[in-house]
């Protein structure tokens, strides 16, 4: 399994993780809701070398009412729109599970995992809102142990769902007719306590195999999943010290678990906002934040330089802080800007598993399972 650099994500949470981004001049807001928008979002994204994209998304809307930028396009969506238009840069959509089936959600990652052959990760959300559970009315609010509970097993579901159709299913041999060879296809046979998913999927085996999972490792429950399904596991830190402390106990318990360390990449999150002056992007951050009326940022984060935050990147890849970082812009389109002129290499990775060094599984099904 080989070592790769310090993978590098952006998130793209609308105009930007601040709530009070969609009011400067530069923001876009008034293309928020077009496809346009988002293309240039992901593409802008790939020219500057980012290895993946994530893109945040949920059934309720933000908080904070009219003062901050309200609604959302459906992730998976906006991921699939820019598939076709993008050639090396990961596609990591937020999928909440607490009212998705977990059918439903293996078909739409394996089917963007086709569209931008290979490039197709999961980030898996819970719905904690009680107003959530009302907009789809099927049933009551859940804590948080059982929302993750639940998460735990759709994932479970999800992987079985993808593996249940070998690599060499498809034979379509035309002489006899056989377009897909039924001893290469599997029943799941899953029961727990919230699902009984007989399978199999009825779209093949994707070109990774399984897309990337992604799990932020939020609190006690979602870490829990996270080390026994997540591909990658976002973090927070309040510094590059704590961070580093995290990801060493995240690897021991992945160890105690039965994982490989070395098969799961901790990605630091990082918000950030960037301006040609160190004081400038203090200062443009201070009007945001007067715009919004926030307390005071206590997570890590960089505000100012483009050649301060490389030399920040630098730091964490060098002390092995975290296996790569998440840039969280808190000003979308000012960020991507400001990275214009940051020299980029062209990773020669063609899918978001050899961008992570990670291999591409075998199905679970293929010596063991019950077939068709």
């Amino acid at each position: 399994m080989s070592k790769p650099r310090l993978f590098l994500g952006i998130e793209t949470a609308g105009t930007g993780t601040h709530p009070a981004s969609w009011r400067r001049p530069d923001s876009g807001a008034e293309d928020l809701f077009t496809a346009d928008y988002w293309i240039t979002v992901v593409s802008q994204a790939e020219k500057l070398g980012f290895d993946a994209v994530f893109l945040p998304d949920s059934f309720g809307l933000q908080s904070g009412g009219a003062a901050v930028t309200r609604g959302r396009l459906d992730a998976v969506a906006i991921a699939a729109r820019t598939a076709p238009l993008t050639r090396r840069i990961g596609l990591i959509p937020q999928v909440p599970v607490t009212h998705t089936e977990p059918f439903h959600v293996s078909k739409a990652v394996t089917a963007l995992d086709f569209a931008s052959l290979g490039r197709a990760g999961w980030e898996v959300t819970v719905s904690a809102d009680p107003s959530q559970a009302k907009a789809f009315g099927r049933k009551a609010s859940q804590s948080v142990e059982s929302l993750w509970h639940e998460a735990d097993e759709a994932v479970e579901v999800v992987t079985r769902l993808w593996d249940s159709w070998e690599d060499d299913a498809e034979i379509r041999d035309v002489p006899t007719g056989r377009f897909i060879d039924r001893d290469r296809l599997h029943y799941i046979d899953f029961v727990g306590d919230n699902f009984s998913v007989k399978g199999p999927s009825i779209t093949p085996r994707s070109p990774q195999g399984q897309p990337i999972v992604t799990i932020r490792a939020d609190d006690t429950e979602s870490t829990d999943v996270a080390i026994r399904r997540a591909d990658i596991i976002r973090i927070t830190a309040a510094d590059l010290p704590a961070a580093a402390q995290r990801r060493v106990a995240l690897r021991t318990a992945l160890a105690a678990a039965g994982r490989d360390p070395d098969a799961v990449r901790v990605l630091l999150d990082l918000p950030v906002h960037l301006a040609d002056w160190a004081e400038e992007a203090r200062s443009q951050v201070r009007q945001l934040d007067r715009w919004a009326d926030l307390p005071a940022e206590h997570s890590l984060r960089h505000v100012g330089t483009v050649a301060a935050l490389d030399e920040l990147l630098a730091e964490i890849s060098r002390s092995r802080v975290a296996d790569g970082v998440v840039l969280r812009p808190l000003a979308l389109r000012a960020t991507l800007y400001a990275l214009a002129n940051r020299p980029t290499t062209t990773p020669t990775a063609t899918t978001l598993r050899e961008r992570l060094g990670l291999p591409r599984p075998t199905s679970r099904y293929a010596t063991t399972g019950a077939v068709l």
